[in-house]
């Protein structure tokens, strides 16, 4: 049985009126494009409105003088120097969308640091220094926004001694024993001996006289140049022989007694070299007898250890 003609009609209708309908239902608005501008400064009196406290206290913090700086392009954006263009961050309040350098990692939080400090003196060893490979930023030690002279790092002795301690645990422990430089008692600092930034010597060891170790600095007697030098001196330096951050043993030596800390170089040696028969450490009969009182102490003969000017035995 066929399908009545009346109902194609009726189908066809529907079909005609639907298709009216949605060309007179207006179409939905299309979406606004992502705003790709790249931020702008808006001037560090904008971010006085929400951070008063903070902008206040840096109006007494040396990195004030960033608000002149006409060099870099940072004049009147002191803030913005450091946490980048604020226009976004004006806009919507979200920390998303401004800079934040003790959030960043370490090696991003140095690179806005040295936009200013690269080439300064006291910090031109900070992409080498043991701080920043071991991902030590410099925000680990300096509060950038606090106010005051002594806001950026401490200065005072024992606040200099207490912040090094923080990380450096196993060091300050050396610095109980009963032989060490007296620098719990405040009478010396860390960075009287290493520099924080980096240095051309290992351990971040300070400089002085020609990029000399900075124990010279307080041990000038120990200095030279001598006539005669001890080969340890001059290639290991003071801790060939010495603990310098503290020992169990007088004079902060790495052993007990002297004669230990000489056998350590003068055992096994070939043959003499001097007309004598013999030195430390040759086969027998050799000129020091250990056995005897007398040989256990070598600087009772040997007295110019450090170097000498006259005796290439280091007698005088």
């Amino acid at each position: 049985m066929g399908t009545p003609a009346c109902v194609f009609c009726v189908a066809a209708l529907l079909l005609t009126m639907n298709a009216w309908g949605a060309q007179d239902k207006p179409a939905a608005p299309a979406a606004p494009p992502p705003d790709n501008k790249p931020a702008t400064f808006v001037g560090s009196t904008t971010c006085q409105m929400c951070h008063e406290d903070i902008f206040n206290a840096f109006q007494k913090n040396p990195h004030e003088v960033v608000e002149k700086d006409k060099k870099r392009g940072f004049e009147n954006n002191a803030c913005e120097s450091c946490h980048g263009p604020g226009s976004k961050h004006a806009d919507s309040t979200s920390a998303t969308d401004i800079r934040n350098p003790g959030k960043l990692k370490p090696a991003e939080t140095d690179k806005v640091c040295l936009t200013c400090h690269l080439n300064q003196p006291t910090h031109i060893g900070r992409l080498n220094s043991s701080h920043a490979k071991n991902q030590v930023s410099c925000v680990a030690c300096h509060s950038i926004h606090k106010n005051g002279p002594n806001g950026l790092v401490a200065r005072k002795t024992a606040d200099i001694n207490q912040l090094c301690a923080k990380c450096h645990t196993d060091v300050w422990a050396s610095f109980q024993k009963p032989y060490k430089h007296r620098v719990p008692e405040g009478a010396m600092s860390c960075v009287d001996c290493h520099n924080p930034h980096g240095s051309l010597l290992p351990r971040s060891i300070q400089t002085v006289n020609a990029n000399e170790p900075g124990c010279f600095k307080c041990h000038g007697d120990k200095r030279g140049p001598f006539t005669f030098e001890h080969a340890p001196v001059r290639l290991e330096g003071c801790v060939a022989c010495h603990q310098p951050h503290g020992s169990s043993n007088p004079r902060m030596l790495t052993r007990p007694q002297v004669r230990f800390v000489c056998l350590e170089c003068h055992s096994n040696l070939p043959a003499p070299t001097l007309p004598v028969n013999g030195t430390i450490g040759t086969v027998p009969p050799g000129l020091h007898d250990l056995r005897s009182p007398r040989f256990q102490n070598c600087n009772l003969c040997h007295q110019k250890v450090h170097g000498s000017y006259v005796s290439r035995d280091f007698f005088k």
